[in-house]
């Protein structure tokens, strides 16, 4: 059995549980994962941070296959000298280092934090990290994310959708709101599962655990 087999069947299973216990919405229900603040790395930026040979470990599995929760994180220290403690490493490493923080944490810090898609960090914010073994001062890399929501090429074919599409997302709570322009990001393995940051669930008023909302294309 492939990877892309089991990420299928585990999609499958998570939508037989969302079915059950949630209000049903059919094809277009997706769970909703609540985003703080966190960063990426690369591993030449990982070694700076925590000395020669350095390697992330594991916390937690996220929802995402073979991505990671690490049990290194860092301070972040904005242009007023504020500081944010123990903010998480997600792994694995990657090919640029990302610091992921919400529009509250960007006033905290002193920061304007463009509005991007992960992973478009030319001419973001400048950002200084701190490690155990060093200190990194990044002249871009800081970003508010886009909510957007993550699904396979076959979820995505399935519900008539594509790369790049925005959608609406109504999410169902005690302070129910709908997000529009919400990004649809494809990959292979996929697990279909929005993603905001606390900004925006504390605005929805949406729990950590079992958050959900509605589709609308």
């Amino acid at each position: 059995m492939t990877n892309n087999d089991i990420a299928i069947r585990i999609e499958k299973i998570v939508r037989q549980v969302v079915d059950e216990v949630l209000p049903p919405f059919g094809e277009r229900t997706v769970p909703i994962g609540i985003s703080a603040r966190h960063m990426h790395i690369t591993p030449e930026h990982l070694e700076a941070l925590f000395g020669p040979g350095a390697r992330l470990t594991k916390m937690r599995d996220l929802t995402q296959p073979g991505e990671f929760a690490a049990n290194e994180t860092v301070a972040i220290m904005g242009p007023n000298r504020r500081i944010f403690g123990k903010v998480r490493i997600l792994g694995p490493t990657r090919k640029i280092t990302q610091v992921e923080l919400s529009y509250t944490d960007g006033i905290f810090l002193g920061m304007k934090l463009p509005h991007r898609i992960s992973g478009d960090i030319k001419g973001s914010a400048p950002v200084t990290l701190i490690g155990p073994e060093g200190v990194l001062r990044l002249p871009e890399g800081a970003i508010r994310a886009m909510r957007h929501v993550h699904m396979s090429p076959e979820t995505a074919e399935r519900l008539g959708l594509k790369a790049g599409d925005k959608i609406s997302v109504k999410a169902h709570g005690p302070a129910s709101l709908t997000f529009n322009d919400v990004v649809v990001r494809l990959g292979k393995g996929l697990i279909l599962q929005m993603h905001v940051d606390t900004d925006e669930a504390n605005a929805a008023g949406l729990d950590r655990h079992g958050a959900f909302g509605e589709m609308i294309f």
